[in-house]
């Protein structure tokens, strides 16, 4: 396990996300991204919650963001180094960025994420 401090946790989720395409950033639609500093489940290392962009029909509207939570604390217990907490972060951001364009967990295995 390393400890990463707060600020720099979060500074490696902007990271990650701003790495994503320009094309699935500019599509992303109604999401948030927050960073759990502290809780979150054992062996969770993200969240989506919300409606998927697949499930999205004409009335969607007038409805809370999406969240994606990406944990501080489940993250780096799994890793031993900053470079392995960075990669992690980048894994786990588009494994739930993924959730929110409708793929779920047997395909983004499959995609290796």
């Amino acid at each position: 396990m390393i400890e990463v401090e707060p600020e720099r946790f979060e500074e490696m989720v902007r990271s990650a996300l701003d790495g994503l395409p320009a094309d699935l950033g500019q599509i992303l639609s109604n999401v948030a991204v927050t960073v759990d500093l502290h809780g979150g489940r054992p062996g969770l290392l993200g969240l989506y919650q919300g409606i998927p962009l697949t499930r999205r029909t004409s009335s969607y509207a007038g409805v809370m963001p999406d969240r994606i939570t990406i944990y501080r604390r489940a993250i780096c217990a799994r890793c031993s180094t900053e470079e392995e907490v960075v990669e992690q972060v980048r894994r786990t951001v588009i494994h739930e960025v993924g959730h929110h364009f409708g793929i779920g967990d047997a395909r983004l295995r499959e995609f290796g994420w």
